[in-house]
């Protein structure tokens, strides 16, 4: 059984001044609900809105103007590598027993999200891929959200992979390489190259996360445009 001396979390953001304080107040449950201390770190993509100020005093920041995603959730990480560290000295604890775990600005990840990954990685997980959900499909029409729907198997078994909610050891995360610097998809190549390194995976339904489904995209050939695709349309 591995114990845990404390949580990373990493939140890439561009231009989120409308949906942070969503996602850091869920946060905020979450990290009083976690056993262990928890680090936030929000990585600031090209912010030119009010983003910045709304995160300053609730998380760590970093700032990169890469706008790409893949780069910015690897910079935080890369941050709270440094950080721990850093401190590993005075602590009884070595870095690799640090847990990672990742969102995305427009989302919001339910109570016991950390306690459940932490409880996955307690019974041999070196990563976990969990759900995510829709609470608000006033931008798509109901055929979409239908179609959509059909096409999303959310029971055991799952294989969905998801930048917003996604969790893995910081040893692993290491021995892996980190994320791909890519401007889409860079949770999908990590999980696939923890398969193919026999790393343990678990395929989590515990605790889905709540996520936005507009229709203005942050990444290019993200959740937006998949769901445009399923519509038949294509995003601004």
């Amino acid at each position: 059984m591995t114990e845990y001396a404390g949580v990373d979390v990493v939140i890439p953001a561009h231009d989120e001044q409308d949906l942070l304080p969503g996602c850091l107040d869920a946060l905020d449950d979450c990290i009083a609900a976690t056993p262990i201390p928890v680090t936030v770190t929000i990585v600031l993509d090209s912010c030119s809105d009010a983003t910045e100020d709304l995160a300053r005093g609730r998380a760590r920041l970093v700032r990169t103007t890469a706008r790409n995603v893949g780069i910015a959730r690897a910079r935080g990480f890369d941050q709270a590598e440094q950080s721990s560290s850093s401190s590993s000295a005075s602590s009884p604890h070595p870095t690799g027993r640090r847990w990672y775990a990742t969102t995305d600005a427009d989302s919001r990840v339910p109570r016991t999200w950390l306690t459940d990954q932490l409880n996955l990685a307690r019974s041999g997980a070196e990563v976990v891929a969990g759900l995510v959900r829709v609470d608000d499909w006033s931008d798509w029409t109901p055929a979409t959200r239908l179609r959509y729907l059909e096409g999303y198997h959310p029971g055991p078994g799952h294989r969905h992979i998801h930048g917003a909610n996604l969790g893995i050891s910081a040893r692993a995360y290491r021995d892996l390489g980190g994320f791909d610097p890519l401007p889409v998809h860079e949770d999908v190549q990590l999980i696939r190259r923890a398969q193919d390194a026999g790393l343990a995976v678990a395929w989590s339904t515990a605790t889905p996360v709540t996520t936005s489904a507009r229709r203005s995209a942050r990444a290019p050939a993200g959740f937006a445009a998949h769901l445009a695709a399923t519509e038949g349309t294509t995003t601004p």
